[in-house]
């Protein structure tokens, strides 16, 4: 008996039962957006594409050796939620932390983990409150321009880390801006789900002294 064909999401292969979750996320997602705002009105028609595929897209870049991802601003749920659905299948050992400061959308974040039964840890607090994360890799989409993320990296990302941010079409000016302050090393992704957007795979931070 030959085993089930997987489906794929954003470049990564899942099962049945993964992809049923993310449905359930999008499913989610449209049902509070009008009381919370979670992402934009205009976007909710391709949700499935512009935030789910999208955000999976990032956990293809995740080192085989991590366990610990913090996302950033984690709204409702990209890329933060659909990285938690898909290690439940695909690396059980990785601990996904939640930062949004903003109340509702961390009560979203945790009525939507209980209801897609997967394990994540929600702060509901300002990023540069927060005691340094030791995160392994970190993400933020759609946050801040790329210097001050990088500043965010520097606080919460290991030595050894990585950090992951999707950018648009201007993401080249981003990199030229951010390295009159920081010095890092960048890996140029092409987005899957935007002709001229890029994943930004970041390595290395330092300010300039």
């Amino acid at each position: 008996m030959t085993a089930a064909p997987e489906l794929s999401v954003g470049g990564v292969d899942v099962s049945r039962e993964t992809f049923e979750a993310l449905r359930a996320l999008e499913a989610l997602v449209q049902r509070w957006n009008p009381a919370i705002n979670l992402v934009s009105k205009n976007s909710l028609p391709g949700l499935w594409g512009r935030h789910i595929a999208d955000s999976a897209q990032l956990f293809a870049l995740c080192p085989p050796e991590a366990t610990s991802w913090v996302d950033l601003g984690s709204g409702g749920g990209f890329p933060g939620l659909v990285v938690a659905i898909l290690a439940k299948q695909l690396r059980p050992k990785l601990l996904v932390t939640l930062v949004e400061s903003d109340t509702r959308k961390a009560t979203f974040l945790r009525q939507a983990a209980v209801t897609l039964a997967v394990h994540v840890s929600v702060r509901s607090e300002r990023i540069q409150s927060l005691g340094p994360l030791n995160a392994d890799v970190l993400s933020a989409r759609a946050l801040a321009p790329l210097s001050d993320l990088l500043a965010f990296a520097k606080l919460h990302l290991r030595s050894d880390g990585i950090a992951i941010f999707p950018k648009g079409a201007r993401y080249q000016d981003e990199i030229s801006d951010a390295r009159k302050a920081w010095d890092f090393d960048v890996d140029t992704r092409p987005s899957l789900s935007e002709a001229e957007a890029a994943l930004l795979v970041i390595r290395n931070i330092h300010r300039h002294v």
